[in-house]
């Protein structure tokens, strides 16, 4: 037999395998797509939140139907401000659905299990839904949302909705039962027993904080549209702030009309809780955001400095998120697969915007806010081994690849970097505008031009790359794009070029900033990260975070593994930083005992470097125009 021969005979014997092998079944029929057309009709919402002892929302919805037959209902997945499909499905129980007094089947959609279809016998006008969503009681098994003082209603896990709508296109009229004497603050409006009925895209967006202890301030007296700090806290005695503070936060509002000048809302209220039994949380809403921090954050305002920028990230979002949207992160309804694209803009410019509002308004020093760029820069400078061969581009698919599930190598695999060195990027623009105008111009003319359009207006106006890129060029023409396309999809050796523009380098010395101790002690470890290469968690000893590549990934120290001595000594945070100082005359290397699972090693972490703490300092004969960027406007 000829080679020939051969090969055809291989190649029919090969085609009549693959026929004979599985074949894909068919897909079934797709759920209707969303049409930008009225629903008919009004969705009643109602939420039973009184069961604070299991952590227990009662759900019951009357829909009425455009048509009878298969109705398909939708748990939103693709939440707003998640950029992720973070719904939380696998806490919904006990759906029942009725069509008067028949109880009507459901069956879970195969494909996407956060459709229900409801077979719906002709001549029905309307069903009833009822369902439990069944919050976390412990932290292993999500964010805490409600405890015996306070409680967090979003909307999105205690709501079903018709598919083949855009959400704007159904009204809902939600109402809310509370424990008996809770105090709750909402950015929606109330009517009756329940509020004034809103689209659902609107409900989503109007959380709902509540609790025993509550005090509203005023953060901008006699304005027509209010702006108020909703605080809910574990005792009443945290709801105290003094002069100097309220000034701080009241500041807040007007450096962002400052910074903006415009606003897109008729009021805002920050739902502010200061705990840590309810989980902590920051995410914004076009005319209010969520905001869970420390408590004692007014009691123990010196030494929380970390925890202040959070009000001014979350409220730089009404205009930047929820106002402007990237095009391609806006969907319809909360079942259309967000795309991520340019968060780089959308958060990256926001944790800009965040960390300069607090330095302008008094919620962080001047030098608090050379501390926090200091952090952010040694951060990306020294500890991102991973920007050798991953993108600030390729980070914004985090939040649907990874969704902030815990990994082994932040600092190999990176993590929703485009934050972080977005902000350098960002402060990397505004010094470049600021040189070649003489000073004339900054990015704040950028977030006038940008963020300041359509004063007033409520409606999302949706951004590409291009109109960012125009956006700067009419503030200083320039070649931004391939500005941006060199620091957002390249890999760009050093993201410092803001911070040496405008007058700083980065320095590293054996005395922690007031915004590194603060660090620790929200986050409950200490930072060993630029000297032996980890953090340490404060309960126990355990490793929080190992540098790829450091001393002591180095050395064989995992993520996970516990400290029990510090050259044959039992393990507290102080003999190990009394370790490290001694290592920078004794060569000998530092020894550390640890146990991971009932395993025991001993390693030898061959540092003599000393303690490295980050700090910005004053670069000689320089113009300081990082100064001027933390300067409150006038």
């Amino acid at each position: 037999m000829t080679r020939r021969l051969i090969a055809c005979s291989l190649v029919l014997a090969s085609a009549a395998m693959a026929a004979s092998g599985p074949q894909p079944l068919a897909m079934p029929a797709g759920i209707p797509a969303p049409r930008d057309v009225p629903y008919p009709g009004t969705v009643k919402l109602a939420v039973d939140a009184t069961d604070i002892v299991r952590g227990v929302f009662r759900v019951h919805e009357t829909i009425p139907l455009a048509y009878t037959g298969d109705v398909v209902l939708l748990l939103p997945k693709w939440l707003p401000g998640n950029h992720g499909p973070s719904g939380q499905i696998d806490k919904i129980a006990g759906l029942t659905v009725h069509a008067g007094a028949a109880k009507l089947a459901w069956v879970r959609d195969v494909v996407d299990v956060y459709a229900f279809h409801v077979a719906v016998p002709n001549g029905v006008k309307s069903i009833d839904v009822d369902f439990e969503y069944l919050s976390p009681v412990d932290k292993s098994e999500g964010r805490i949302v409600m405890t015996g003082e306070m409680l967090n209603l979003q909307w999105d896990s205690t709501a079903l909705y018709p598919a083949g709508y855009f959400s704007r296109d159904i009204l809902f009229a939600p109402s809310v039962k509370l424990p008996p004497g809770w105090k709750f603050a909402t950015a929606l409006d109330r009517q009756g027993a329940g509020f004034k009925p809103v689209p659902f895209n609107t409900l989503v967006d109007s959380p709902l904080f509540a609790g025993k202890y509550y005090a509203q301030i005023d953060l901008d007296p006699g304005a027509k549209t209010p702006v108020h700090l909703d605080m809910f806290a574990d005792q009443p005695d945290e709801l105290t702030m003094n002069a100097t503070q309220l000034q701080a936060h009241r500041n807040l509002v007007q450096q962002a009309y400052k910074a903006f000048g415009s606003h897109h809302y008729d009021h805002y209220d920050f739902l502010f809780a200061m705990t840590d039994r309810m989980g902590g949380i920051g995410l914004e809403h076009h005319r209010s955001s969520e905001d869970g921090t420390v408590p004692n954050y007014f009691k123990e305002w010196d030494k929380r400095a970390t925890s202040r920028s959070l009000l001014s990230h979350e409220f730089t979002h009404s205009w930047n998120g929820k106002f402007r949207r990237p095009a391609d992160l806006w969907t319809p309804n909360f079942n259309v697969p967000m795309r991520d694209s340019l968060l780089w803009v959308y958060e990256g410019q926001t944790q800009f915007w965040g960390d300069v509002l607090a330095a302008r308004s008094g919620l962080w020093s001047k030098q608090q806010g050379l501390d926090a760029l200091a952090f952010d820069a040694a951060s990306f400078a020294d500890a991102r081994p991973g920007r050798i061969w991953r993108s600030v581009a390729d980070t914004t698919t985090d939040p649907i690849s990874t969704m902030r599930r815990p990994i082994p190598w932040r600092s190999w695999q990176r993590s929703e970097d485009y934050y972080g060195e977005g902000e350098l990027i960002w402060l990397d623009a505004d010094t470049l505008i600021r040189e070649k105008t003489g000073g004339k111009k900054s990015l704040d003319d950028f977030a006038h031009g940008f963020f300041g359009i359509d004063d007033g207006s409520y409606v999302t106006a949706t951004y590409t790359f291009d109109d960012v890129v125009r956006a700067l060029n009419a503030v200083a023409p320039y070649d931004w794009a391939g500005f941006l396309h060199a620091r957002v999809d390249g890999l760009v050796p050093s993201p410092l070029d803001g911070i040496k523009r405008g007058g700083y380098h980065l320095v590293y010395t054996d005395v922690e900033s007031d915004f590194v101790k603060g660090n620790e002690k929200n986050r409950k470890m200490t930072d060993f990260l630029y000297s032996l290469g980890m953090n340490v968690d404060n309960d126990g000893g355990a490793v929080g975070e190992v540098l790829w590549d450091g001393p002591a990934f180095k050395a064989g120290v995992t993520v996970g593994a516990k400290i029990i001595a510090v050259n044959g000594v039992a393990y507290e945070s102080e003999r190990l930083k009394d370790a490290v100082k001694a290592a920078k005359t004794d060569k000998t290397p530092i020894q550390l005992l640890l146990k991971r699972g009932d395993i025991f090693r001993t390693v030898a972490v061959d540092y003599h470097g000393g303690l490295r703490y980050p700090h910005l300092e004053r670069a000689p004969n320089t113009p300081a125009l990082l100064d001027d960027v933390l300067a409150a406007r006038k």
